[in-house]
């Protein structure tokens, strides 16, 4: 195999320029392209050779175009997708300046009005795939860019195009290749346990723990040092109490978070 820089810029041609690596985790590599034509950065991520050899990449595009069909400002789209030389699927978004939610959680405690704001945005967000039939499977604050003082979701769909598109490979599948599909410390309980009915309440638990991990300034289960015994509380745990008035939190908005942390799908929120 080549090199995967150099694989990936053959394929995109002369219509785009490589200029840096952003990194990227397990799953994929992720690089920034000049757009030659139109004069704009974009994100181009590649999934990882471990990760391709167990998809179907013929479902893996058909899941992805589902995902490009999503417009709304608060989802940051897919521009276009494709395999590169050696065979490796890779997708386009446009390039957002901004911080993840992730830096900004690191760099201190949120004010609430703020954390009222993102968590709106991701909400909108979510409903407006919702009723499109995509669900993200993958909220998380790594997920969530803020620029400009407005908060849009990334990646969304890609953890639906992985899963769909996952086939057995030599008696293996996608969690045995050690890649799981979801982030264990915000998968819904239905999610970490494999159901096949899994649908948008596991996004609704997802963005119930970004929510409290937000007005709290600590993820529920932040003591779970692995991800066995994160996956764990999530299906048999209750977080601890989120208490509205000394955190300065709407009790209503306390009300909404709760419900969403519900281990049933069915108790969650519509």
């Amino acid at each position: 195999m080549t090199d995967l820089r150099s694989q990936l810029q053959s394929t995109l041609g002369d219509g785009y320029t490589l200029e840096r690596e952003l990194g990227g985790g397990g799953m994929s590599r992720v690089f920034v392209a000049r757009d030659n034509a139109l004069g704009r950065d974009v994100v181009v991520k590649v999934l990882s050779p471990e990760l391709s050899a167990s998809l179907s990449a013929e479902r893996f595009t058909r899941e992805i175009k589902l995902a490009a069909a999503l417009q709304e400002p608060h989802i940051v789209p897919v521009l276009a997708a494709g395999m590169t030389i050696d065979g490796l699927p890779y997708y386009t978004m446009p390039f957002v300046r901004g911080d993840s939610l992730r830096a900004r959680l690191v760099a201190g405690p949120v004010p609430v009005a703020e954390a009222l704001g993102i968590l709106r945005n991701i909400a909108q967000a979510l409903a407006y795939a919702h009723e499109r039939g995509i669900v993200h499977r993958d909220i998380k604050p790594e997920n969530v860019l803020l620029s400009r003082g407005t908060a849009v979701v990334t990646d969304f769909g890609i953890a639906k195009a992985l899963s769909a598109s996952t086939t057995k490979v030599e008696g293996n599948t996608l969690t045995s290749l050690g890649t799981s599909i979801g982030t264990p410390a915000y998968m819904a309980p239905e999610q970490a346990l494999g159901d096949v009915n899994t649908d948008a309440r596991a996004d609704l638990y997802a963005w119930g723990v970004v929510a409290y991990e937000l007005l709290t300034g600590a993820h529920p289960f932040a003591a779970r040092s692995t991800p066995q015994a994160m996956v764990a509380a999530h299906i048999s745990e209750a977080p601890p109490r989120l208490n509205a008035a000394r955190l300065g939190v709407p009790r209503d908005v306390a009300a909404l978070v709760v419900p969403c942390l519900a281990k049933d799908p069915v108790q969650r929120p519509p």
